[in-house]
């Protein structure tokens, strides 16, 4: 066999774990990317309201002791995907339509 007959299959179809076919999530998931923004005030509302990045972890601390650690609120919420594409979207119609410096 020549080297330009060998084939590898290492087994690597995709880096995410693989997803159920179907989630009680997934509803929810189609509805917020389907959400087409057309207005100024909901492109602005929704901007204020979904932060930029993902919100740091944080330590609970009492008395100098660490008492709770809470891990970055993406990896806990399973449309966090979803939401940061809402908020992109917000901000595209805002500098696209409406001409703004975002």
């Amino acid at each position: 066999m020549s080297h330009s007959e060998m084939t590898f299959d290492i087994g690597f179809q995709s880096l995410r774990p693989p997803q159920p076919r179907f989630s009680f999530l997934n509803p929810i998931r189609q509805k917020l990317d389907a959400i087409d923004i057309r207005d100024r005030k909901v492109a602005h509302l929704i901007c204020k309201l979904i932060p930029a990045q993902c919100p740091f972890e944080r330590d609970i601390t009492l008395f100098g002791k660490t008492v709770a650690h809470i891990p970055p609120m993406c990896k806990l919420n399973p449309l966090y995907d979803q939401f940061v594409g809402l908020r992109f979207r917000s901000l595209c119609y805002l500098v696209d339509e409406c001409g703004e410096a975002v």
